[in-house]
């Protein structure tokens, strides 16, 4: 009696373009440019952040005097800036934060607009349209959409005023500050650049960060 083989079962293979299939559709949050991007963001606030000076010096109460004249107290200004511009940037961020924090609808409304921006524009790969309720948005409407969005936030609604306020309270502290901490006992170097310390890391870190930008929007 012949005996017959068992069926062949059918196997099947995964192809290998599975993978990047999967990992077309990676999250925007865990792209390779989002994570430069924030790194690159830590690493240059840690380089500007240990270039301020001592908070003792900023906060020595014998070096404060009236001002002579409205043209030394622009002096003051000018040298103190010079001096403690990483310090005064990081007290305009506090006193921006305490703002926001104390107010914590226009904070929601300013982390949803942040939010909005990263992950449905500039760290979202090209060739993956928004689609939302069923209907797909082009670079050109999620765009538009993206600045309709932040002009009501800006400006109707609270978020504006907090962040005009606030600022106008930095600057007016640090001006305050500046003109009548008398400079004459700081180490002023007058061959430094002026684009060092308070604003060269701030650019240094959007020149940095373009190319993640681009290559995600690639």
């Amino acid at each position: 009696m012949a005996s017959t083989a068992p069926p062949t079962l059918p196997i099947s293979i995964p192809s290998a373009a599975a993978p990047s299939s999967l990992e077309s559709q990676q999250p925007p949050i865990a792209t390779p440019a989002f994570r430069a991007f924030i790194n690159r963001i830590s690493e240059t606030v840690a380089n500007g952040l240990s270039q301020r000076r001592p908070w003792a010096e900023l906060a020595d109460r014998s070096a404060l005097s009236k001002p002579e004249s409205i043209s030394e107290a622009a002096v003051r200004i000018r040298k103190n800036y010079s001096y403690f511009k990483v310090n005064y940037l990081a007290v305009a961020t506090a006193i921006v934060g305490f703002s926001l924090v104390t107010h914590p609808f226009s904070l929601a409304f300013l982390l949803c607009l942040l939010a909005s921006w990263l992950f449905l524009y500039l760290f979202r790969p090209s060739d993956q349209p928004v689609v939302i309720l069923g209907r797909t948005f082009s670079d050109r409407e999620t765009l538009g959409c993206l600045i309709l969005f932040s002009i009501f936030v800006v400006f109707l609604t609270d978020v504006g005023s907090v962040l005009v306020s606030a600022v106008m309270v930095g600057v007016a502290l640090i001006c305050a500050h500046g003109a009548f901490r008398a400079p004459e006992d700081l180490f002023l170097d007058e061959q430094e650049p002026a684009a060092t310390g308070f604003l060269s890391f701030l650019s240094g870190a959007a020149s940095s960060a373009a190319p993640a930008v681009i290559a995600a929007r690639g």
